[in-house]
């Protein structure tokens, strides 16, 4: 039997993300040093005595043969399990979960560029090095927890991807929001599909068409209940039938302090408009910024931003596992609230991944380990963010630039031997 169990690679590519050292040599050194050696079976040496050597070969080996299905399930299963444990506020009776997407860069190394290629064409004087993969996830917008993600190219819209998320399971009970990019029939055709309620944005020229296919006039206060058929043009997702979605169409005029007025176009399978009023869903399409949070603090504080992978599997793979050790912070943060009787978003996400990777590696091995985490939930729920008294202004999305004093590489990395190699020669 090998060392490392599926058990064991599973917590350790979870421990890699929860660490700001994703090092294969950094999950080495706590395997030797006994951090997993509770996770060993039972009648078998612990993980640290099997090891004998400073190689990361077998932990490599060992991440390559885990099925990807087994970080789908478990990034299932850490959401199931932390909505079974805490409390969640409802909107109109329904649990309420944010769609979008985003993409994150990798390096053009095994199949990666065939599976998700470069973003863009370049020239033969300055080709295109980097990889991009697109991603959507659905998170809870009470605990910020990551129900589901799918991941593909750039070739494969967000739209098609959501499908993927929202086919592979029951929205049974949920009610999802999402953006103008997927306030298609697409998107609200999957979420009627998968039992769930739909909360859309739809951009004013097809939320136009849809009123006038229903004999309406496209105007601020609208509300009307409508059925929304397929157009040749509407595509359906695979397995589904092509029939009208029934739901609301709303215009809805807004004038936020200190911007400009504008009106706000949804479409929402709530065709109840005494429980679910308009000025109401208005709101809590509002509360969809909470998923734009989420996704900075995925892709910084997670580091998930830029894959360091050499196969599109187990770009996957690390993609998941990422989101796993997401939803453990976001787990521990859910349960120091519950137990100060705090706002989640009151907590801060960086220093709560600090502590919890400081407990796992001092006292999740312990017998009595209930007191230390009780311990840590406390330091958690103490660990707030500033309330700020002013509104700070508005800053640019830029960096400042920090010029090193080396030549930037065009091209491919062979082709620059080669040129080095002339160089030296002359010299």
């Amino acid at each position: 039997m090998r060392a490392f169990t599926p058990l064991i690679t599973l917590w350790y590519l979870v421990f890699q993300r929860l660490s700001p050292n994703h090092t294969l040599s950094a999950v080495q050194e706590d395997a030797l040093a006994g951090g997993a050696d509770r996770l060993s079976p039972r009648g078998k040496k612990a993980l640290s005595l099997q090891l004998r050597s400073e190689a990361t070969a077998s932990f490599s080996n060992a991440r390559q043969r885990l099925p990807l299905e087994v970080c789908r399930r478990v990034l299932r299963h850490s959401a199931a399990h932390t909505h079974r444990c805490l409390e969640m506020p409802r909107k109109f009776g329904f649990k309420l979960a944010l769609l979008d997407g985003s993409t994150c860069r990798l390096r053009p190394l095994g199949d990666i560029p065939k599976q998700f290629p470069p973003h863009r064409t370049g020239n033969a004087k300055n080709p295109p090095y980097w990889c991009l993969a697109r991603v959507v996830g659905v998170v809870c917008w009470a605990t910020g927890v990551v129900l589901d993600s799918a991941m593909g190219s750039l070739k494969t819209s967000e739209q098609a991807l959501s499908a993927q998320v929202l086919g592979a399971q029951s929205w049974k009970g949920w009610l999802v929001a999402g953006d103008r990019n997927f306030g298609v029939y697409f998107v609200a055709r999957a979420l009627v599909a998968a039992q769930g309620q739909a909360l859309l944005r739809l951009t004013e020229a097809r939320a136009g068409k849809l009123a006038r296919s229903a004999g309406l006039k496209l105007k601020p206060g609208l509300d009307a209940t409508l059925h929304w058929a397929p157009t040749a043009h509407d595509k359906c997702p695979a397995g589904v039938e092509r029939t009208a979605v029934a739901g609301r169409l709303l215009a809805v005029r807004l004038c936020p302090r200190g911007f400009r007025a504008f009106t706000l176009y949804l479409f929402t399978t709530l065709v109840d408009a005494q429980k679910c009023p308009a000025a109401a869903l208005a709101q809590v399409y509002g509360l969809r910024w909470q998923i734009e949070l989420c996704f900075r603090y995925i892709k910084a504080q997670m580091d998930l931003g830029f894959l360091e992978c050499r196969s599109a599997d187990m770009a996957r793979k690390e993609w998941l596992a990422g989101l796993i050790a997401y939803n453990l912070i976001r787990w521990t943060m859910g349960a120091a609230a519950a137990r100060a009787r705090v706002p989640v978003t009151w907590l801060s996400f960086s220093r709560a991944r600090e502590l919890l990777l400081g407990w796992c590696l001092r006292h999740a091995s312990e017998r009595r380990a209930v007191q230390s985490w009780k311990r840590l939930l406390d330091r958690v729920a103490k660990a707030r963010l500033p309330r700020r008294r002013k509104t700070r202004p508005p800053e640019p999305r830029a960096t400042r630039p920090f010029q090193k004093d080396v030549a930037k590489l065009h091209g491919t990395r062979a082709l620059a031997r080669k040129l080095l190699a002339k160089l030296n020669a002359k010299s």
